[in-house]
């Protein structure tokens, strides 16, 4: 006999929220806890000055990793050496030329951060504010006071992936808050209060590896942490500011817990005002780290300023 899968609201009826917690106007959410010693605190993991950034290709001919169903960014020009070849456009000044082109995109088509506005359930966004407040545009929520204050402190990459012994994590697994901790204690890394976590799944190298048609085939169920009270508490009681991953939507798709499509984006950014870095390139990074054993660093990231928008492109720094 099946069970009805309960609704959004009533898994998440007794979880935690920072709702009033700095304020009835707050549109920042735990970014706040991002005052100026976490970025001390940030800065003090630096050691070698070694540079990563964690953005992925914009626009590449043969496709970029998106959300099913949004459009594929589209790069254009708008004009080059061709234009003046052909007498469309005379040369500036001396005989100055200029290439131009022009990208249409999804806010979120991209390495990229979620306005806290971004997803809602019983009709109300991060702290309260109606959820009519997203129509046409975001009035309240949208990405305008994350890309104002930065995203800034010190993170931590928890590479989960190898930590299971995988090139890559399978399609739906789930992440435990257990795993996220073991992970850290195989690393040698203590997570602190406040620290922005990274974690690594190798998801999103599957895309790039063995191309759309593996990435996407059958059912779209990313591996990632899912709804569970002892995560959410501990982001809760951690302080967590933000968290990033190498996935499309930061959390195990359809939660093999409470049976609900990314239940996190109601528990952690609609309840808590956690920010949601998503599709971060990681490869990198961890290689990096598994060589020196140095999984703490500077993190800083500052979404584009989109007025009223939904979310923005970004391309982190993590510097060690």
């Amino acid at each position: 006999m099946s069970t009805q899968v309960k609704s959004i609201s009533e898994v998440l009826k007794d979880a935690p929220k920072n709702w009033g917690r700095w304020g009835a106007e707050d549109e920042l959410g735990a970014v706040n806890f991002l005052d100026q010693l976490q970025v001390l605190r940030g800065v003090a993991s630096v050691q070698s000055g070694k540079v990563f950034t964690l953005g992925c290709p914009i626009a590449r001919k043969e496709g970029d990793p998106v959300w099913p169903g949004r459009s594929q960014p589209g790069h254009h020009m708008t004009q080059d050496h061709g234009t003046y070849c052909c007498g469309k456009l005379q040369p500036l000044g001396a005989g100055l030329q200029y290439a131009d082109d022009v990208i249409y995109m999804a806010v979120q088509g991209t390495t990229q951060f979620d306005a806290l506005g971004h997803v809602w359930y019983d009709d109300a966004v991060y702290n309260g504010f109606s959820a009519n407040t997203t129509i046409d545009g975001m009035e309240k929520c949208s990405i305008m006071p994350i890309a104002e204050h930065g995203v800034v402190g010190r993170g931590v990459l928890l590479d989960v992936a190898r930590y299971k012994g995988k090139k890559h994590l399978d399609k739906g697994e789930q992440i435990t808050l257990e795993d996220l901790l073991n992970t850290a204690k195989a690393q040698g890394v203590t997570i602190q209060k406040r620290d922005i976590i990274l974690i690594r799944t190798g998801w999103i190298s599957v895309f790039y590896n063995q191309g759309a048609t593996i990435f996407y085939e059958g059912d779209f169920n990313e591996p990632g942490i899912t709804y569970t009270p002892e995560l959410v508490q501990w982001f809760y009681d951690m302080e967590i500011p933000a968290f990033g991953t190498d996935t499309i939507a930061n959390e195990q798709t359809v939660s093999s817990v409470t049976g609900t499509a990314l239940p996190l984006h109601g528990a952690l950014l609609r309840n808590l005002g956690v920010s949601f870095n998503e599709i971060d390139w990681l490869e990198d990074l961890a290689d990096d780290c598994e060589k020196d054993g140095q999984y703490t660093f500077l993190y800083a990231a500052a979404p584009l300023k989109i007025v009223q928008g939904t979310g923005a492109p970004v391309n982190p720094i993590v510097i060690k």
